[in-house]
C-alpha cells in the first residue's frame, strides 16, 4: 500500500507531495488494554547522552524496524517532555503530549499499522526543549521521549538504548520582543541554519553512523522505580487536533522589487534576484493560527525573517500605548508590522521547507528577504491551520445580517482560543485562565455539544489548588497566579456543568475542591461588616477604563475595596457563587452544607444592602463610601440575589441607561447579560451588541479582548453572543440538572424571525420563531426522543414533547 493511499489527502505544494496525517482516523485515546496501564510499561524514557535536559535543545530520535508482515493493528503509546512530533517513514503521524503538569503527564495511544510497510521501516520523532524559553504553559522536568508498544507483540518498538539520537544544530531560539511592549509567553521564535539541518532525517534510508545511542534515564519506567516519579503519566483525555491546508488571501504590499508575486500564495514560484532586499507583506484575510510552511529554493547566503502579526500599526513612535497604534485591521497604507518572527537561513538546495516547531497566530505576515550572491526562489507559502477539532452542530440565522456576522466571527474567536486547553489568546499568552474558559465552555456545549475540553479544564483547576484551597487562575502554567474571583467561577463552571450534562461521578469528584474555595473565601469576612473583607492577590472583576494599571503600583481590573475591604462587587460574587454552591452540596446530598451557603449567602448580601444601599441613587455603590457606582455591583447584585422583582428590574433599567456608571467591558457582558435574563430584560440583550458591531466595522476577523485601545485581537470570552443568541435569544436552557428536560424561552428582542439548532446529549433541540412582534407569532420546535420541556411566550407556558411541536400563542 502506498503512502498515498494511507493518507487522509495528499496536497500536491510545489510539486511535493505533503501527506495529511489521518489523525481522526488513527487517533485512539482508550484501548481496551491493561498494558494502557503506565506502570505495566516496559519501556524507558530516553534523552541524548550528552544533554543535561534542562538546556534549550531540538533533538531527533529514531529506531528502524523489520516487518516480515504489515499487522493488521500496530498501537503505540507515545509521549516527550516538553513536545514531540511523531513520524512513520517520513510521514508525520502525531504530536503532543496534550498540556498538563507533572501529575498529569498525557500520552497520546496511537494506532501506526497503516503507515507500516514490509521490510523495514522508520519510526522517528522530533523532540524539543524550549528550556526557560518554553511558553508559560508547558511544564518540564527534563528532555525525554518515550514509546511503549501496546501489547507484547508491538514491545519491540520500545523506546531504549536501541534507538538513536542526535541533536540538531540548526536551531537557535529568537527570545526578544520586547519592541511588542507587551506581555508575551508563547514561547521563543526559531532560528534555523539549513546548512546544519539533517535534511531527511525522519526517511528511510538516512544515514546514521553518526548519531548516538540514545540513553536511557534512570528511573527508567514512566511511573519510575520505588519512591521516585518523574512524570505521573495519564492517557490523553481529548482528541488530536483538527490540521487542514490554509491558503494565505493575497500579497498587500511589496517593497524592493516590481514584480507580481501573487502566484506564490498558489505555489508559483518566483524568483528574488540575488543582492537584494524585498519586503512582502502577506494577508491572510483573517485571524488564524497554525503553522506557516514556506518552500525555498537557492538562495545561498540569503536571510528570510518571517514576521507574525494581529494588526499592522500606525508610523508613530512616540505614542507610548502601541495598542492606541492600531486602526482599521484591513488598513495597511501608513502602517507597520510588529510582531514575533522566526528567521531561515538557506543552504541553496532546493525544495527546502520551513516551519516553526509550534504554531503561530496571524493575521499579516511579512517576509522580509535579504539575498547574497545567488538568487532565491519562493516556490510556495501556506499555513496548516491547527485547532480543537470542534465540529459546528448549532446555527442562528435571522433576517440581520448583523447575526450572521458576529456568529462566524465569534465562532473563529472560539476556534482559535482552544487547542490542548481553551486558551485566553492565541498571540500573547496561551494560558489556560478560569474566567474566559467558563464563558468559552458554554460557547462549546451550545454550538459543538463537545464537553472533552472542558471536563478536562474542570479537572485541570482542581489539579491547580494550593493547600490554603484557592485554584491557580490560569492551569497548566508554571508561572503560577491567582485571582481569588476566578476560584469562585471554577464554582460557577462545575455548576454549569452539573446543569448541562448527567455525569454524576466526574461532578462528584468536585466535592472537596468547592468546599476548599468556600471556606478559603470565608475566611475574609469582615466581621464587623459583614461583607468581605481585604482578600489577598489580584481581584480581577473586569477591564474597565475607571480600574487601570499605574505604574506597576496599581493592578489593573481592580475595583474600589479591594485593598482595604468591603468591596460590594467582590462580596456579591461571592454570594452568587454560595447559592450555585448550595446546588451542588444538595446534590453532594450534604443538605446541611447546603443550608449554611444559602445563609452566608443571604447574610452577604443583607450586609451589602445595609452599608452600600444608595437611596438616592436607587442603586448598589461599589463600597460603603457610596461615591462610586458601576455596572458591576448592581449585575451582581441581581445575581446574587440581594436584588429581586420590581426592585431588580428598577436598577436594570438604571445599569441600562445610565452612562455615568462605571461600564462592564466584553468580558464582564456576559454577567450583564445573565443578569438582564434574570431581571426581565431578556429581549434587550440584542440591543447591546454595540461593543462587537463596533468591532466589526474597525475590520475585526475575530472579537478583541476589550473595545478598543486592545492588546489582544482574540479574546475568547468575547465569543460570549454566540452562546446568548441560543440560550436566550432561542431561549434554550436546561430545566433541570443534567439538562433532563428542557426550558424554551425565545427573547427575540427587534427581531421577527430566528432558527436555531442546539446540539443536546439526546440529539438536536430545534426551534424556529416567524412573525414575532405580532399578533399571531409562530413558534415550531423540534425535540430529540426521550426529551419533554415547557416553552414560555409573554407569560404563558406551553408543554412540548419529542418531535415537532407547533405553537401559536
Amino acid at each position: 500500500m502506498t503512502i498515498a493511499s494511507r493518507c487522509k489527502g495528499i496536497l500536491v505544494l510545489a510539486g511535493i507531495a505533503i501527506c495529511m496525517p489521518m489523525f481522526a482516523q488513527v487517533a485512539k485515546t482508550s484501548i481496551p488494554d491493561s498494558r494502557l496501564l503506565s506502570e505495566h510499561w516496559t519501556a524507558y524514557w530516553i534523552t541524548h547522552p550528552n544533554s543535561s535536559g534542562v538546556e534549550y535543545g531540538v533533538y531527533h530520535f529514531r529506531k528502524d524496524l523489520m516487518m516480515e508482515t504489515v499487522p493488521e493493528t500496530f498501537v503505540v503509546n507515545i509521549s516527550a517532555d516538553n513536545r514531540y512530533k511523531f513520524f512513520v517513514n517520513g510521514t508525520e503521524v502525531c504530536f503532543g503530549p496534550a498540556r498538563g503538569d507533572l501529575a498529569h503527564w498525557y500520552y497520546e495511544t496511537i494506532d501506526i499499522a497503516p503507515f507500516l510497510k514490509t521490510g523495514n521501516n522508520v519510526l522517528a520523532a522530533v523532540v524539543w526543549n524550549f528550556s526557560v524559553h518554553r511558553p508559560w504553559a508547558q511544564f518540564s522536568l527534563r528532555t525525554a521521549f518515550v514509546l511503549q508498544g501496546n501489547t507484547v507483540a508491538e514491545e519491540n518498538a520500545n523506546t531504549n538504548n536501541t534507538w538513536k539520537v542526535i541533536r540538531n544544530e540548526a536551531y537557535q531560539p529568537i527570545t526578544d520582543f520586547t519592541h511588542l511592549q507587551t506581555f508575551i509567553v508563547v514561547g521563543p521564535g526559531e532560528r534555523v541554519n539549513a546548512g546544519k539541518y539533517p535534511w531527511g532525517w525522519n526517511q528511510p534510508g538516512f544515514d546514521t553512523r553518526n548519531w548516538l545511542q540514545a540513553k536511557q534515564i534512570v528511573n527508567p519506567k514512566p511511573r519510575g522505580i520505588g519512591t521516585d516519579i518523574d512524570w505521573v503519566m495519564a492517557a490523553r483525555d481529548i482528541p488530536l487536533m483538527e490540521n487542514k491546508l490554509e491558503r494565505l488571501k493575497s500579497v498587500r504590499r511589496v517593497e524592493g522589487l516590481r514584480d507580481d508575486l501573487s502566484g506564490i500564495l498558489a505555489g508559483k514560484p518566483k524568483i528574488i534576484p540575488a543582492r537584494s532586499k524585498v519586503t512582502i507583506l502577506l494577508d491572510n484575510g483573517h485571524l488564524t493560527k497554525g503553522y506557516p510552511v514556506l518552500n525555498l529554493s537557492g538562495g545561498a547566503g540569503s536571510k528570510i525573517t518571517i514576521t507574525y502579526a494581529e494588526a499592522l500599526y500606525a508610523l508613530d513612535d512616540n505614542h507610548p500605548d502601541p495598542n492606541r497604534r492600531k486602526s482599521n485591521r484591513n488598513r495597511i497604507e501608513g502602517m507597520e508590522m510588529r510582531g514575533t518572527y522566526d528567521v531561515f537561513i538557506p543552504d541553496g538546495a532546493p525544495n527546502r521547507v520551513f516551519s516553526p516547531l509550534w504554531y503561530r497566530t496571524y493575521r499579516y505576515v511579512e517576509l522580509k528577504i535579504e539575498t547574497g550572491s545567488r538568487p532565491l526562489t519562493i516556490n510556495d507559502i501556506y499555513g496548516i491551520f491547527s485547532a480543537y477539532p470542534f465540529e459546528t452542530q448549532a446555527r442562528f440565522s435571522a433576517i440581520d445580517p448583523l447575526y450572521e456576522q458576529i456568529w462566524e466571527v465569534g465562532w473563529r474567536t472560539a476556534r482559535l482560543c482552544a487547542h490542548e486547553t481553551y486558551y485566553d489568546c492565541p498571540f500573547y499568552e496561551q494560558l489556560q485562565y478560569v474566567g474566559d474558559t467558563r464563558i468559552q465552555a458554554l460557547v462549546s456545549l451550545y454550538v459543538s455539544g463537545d464537553d472533552r475540553l472542558m471536563r478536562k479544564s474542570l479537572r485541570m483547576f482542581d489539579a491547580s489548588r494550593i493547600y490554603e484551597g484557592i485554584t491557580h487562575s490560569r492551569y497548566p502554567s508554571y508561572s503560577p497566579q491567582f485571582i481569588p474571583p476566578y476560584s469562585l467561577v471554577w464554582i460557577n463552571m462545575i455548576h454549569d456543568y452539573y446543569m448541562h450534562r448527567q455525569d454524576e461521578d466526574f461532578i462528584r469528584g468536585f466535592y472537596t475542591g468547592v468546599m476548599n474555595v468556600i471556606q478559603w473565601y470565608l475566611q475574609y469576612i469582615n466581621p464587623e461588616t459583614g461583607m468581605l473583607g481585604a482578600v489577598p492577590f489580584w481581584n480581577f472583576v473586569d477591564w474597565a477604563d475607571e480600574w487601570p494599571w499605574d505604574n506597576n503600583q496599581r493592578i489593573g481590573g481592580v475595583p474600589a475595596g479591594n485593598r482595604d475591604g468591603n468591596s460590594s462587587i467582590l462580596t456579591l460574587q461571592l454570594a452568587y457563587t454560595l447559592n450555585e454552591a448550595a446546588s451542588l452540596m444538595e446534590f453532594y446530598d450534604d443538605k446541611l452544607r447546603a443550608s449554611e451557603y444559602r445563609k452566608r449567602a443571604e447574610q452577604l448580601n443583607q450586609a451589602v444592602l445595609s452599608h452600600a444601599w444608595s437611596s438616592s441613587h436607587g442603586l448598589i455603590a461599589d463600597t460603603p463610601g457610596k461615591t462610586i457606582f458601576s455596572q458591576h455591583a448592581n449585575i451582581m447584585g441581581i445575581l446574587s440575589g440581594a436584588l429581586q422583582g420590581n426592585q431588580a428590574k428598577e436598577v436594570m433599567r438604571k445599569i441600562l441607561e445610565d452612562k455615568s456608571l462605571i461600564q462592564s467591558t466584553m468580558y464582564f457582558r456576559f454577567y450583564l447579560f445573565l443578569g438582564m435574563i434574570e431581571s426581565g430584560f431578556g429581549n434587550e440583550i440584542t440591543q447591546q451588541l454595540d461593543q462587537w458591531k463596533d468591532m466589526l466595522d474597525l475590520g475585526l476577523t475575530t472579537f478583541a479582548e476589550k473595545p478598543e485601545p486592545t492588546r489582544s485581537d482574540c479574546h475568547a470570552w468575547s465569543a460570549s453572543p454566540l452562546y446568548f443568541f441560543l440560550s436566550s435569544v432561542a431561549g434554550v436552557v436546561p430545566a433541570q440538572p443534567g439538562f433532563k428536560t428542557v426550558r424554551i424561552e425565545p427573547r427575540p428582542g427587534e427581531l421577527k424571525t430566528f432558527q436555531a439548532e442546539i446540539p443536546h446529549p439526546s440529539g438536536t433541540i430545534r426551534v424556529t420563531g416567524d412573525n414575532m412582534g405580532e399578533n399571531n407569532p409562530i413558534f415550531r420546535i423540534g425535540l430529540p426522543e426521550g426529551l419533554n420541556g415547557r416553552f414560555y411566550w409573554q407569560g404563558k407556558e406551553y408543554g412540548i414533547i419529542p418531535g415537532y411541536n407547533e405553537i401559536r400563542p
